[in-house]
């Protein structure tokens, strides 16, 4: 199992950026996947997951923002990040899992490098 994230990069805050995750060697429907970051300081937190059964959830200080969408062919997902604020800025990894019935960070444990992301005003 091998996630490699990509995409990171510095943006004003209110502009945009799309982060990948490229993964080998099997389905995304078929584990438990997610977008995570960490900002400096600060515990890592969920920014969204989806469970084997399809259900998936955006954290409420992104909702609104960011979307994720797939492309199976290229085995990769992506994380589209609008209207970014500050507060956005962290390291951001995907990961993956066999379950993940409480969606919680500490069942994830097939993790990316992950991508910086830089809000600056």
């Amino acid at each position: 199992v091998q996630l490699v994230e990509s995409g990171g990069g510095s943006v004003q805050a209110g502009g945009s950026l799309r982060l990948s995750c490229a993964h080998s060697g099997y389905t995304f429907s078929d584990y438990c996947i997610g977008w995570f970051r960490q900002a400096p300081g600060k515990e890592r937190e969920r920014v969204w997951i989806r469970d084997r059964g399809g259900r998936a959830e955006f954290s409420d200080s992104v909702r609104d923002r960011f979307t994720v969408s797939e492309d199976n062919a290229k085995n990769t997902l992506y994380l589209q990040m609008d209207n970014l604020k500050l507060e956005d800025t962290a390291m951001y990894y995907c990961a993956d899992a066999n379950f993940c019935l409480f969606k919680s960070i500490a069942e994830f444990g097939y993790w990316g490098q992950g991508t910086q992301v830089t809000v600056s005003s």
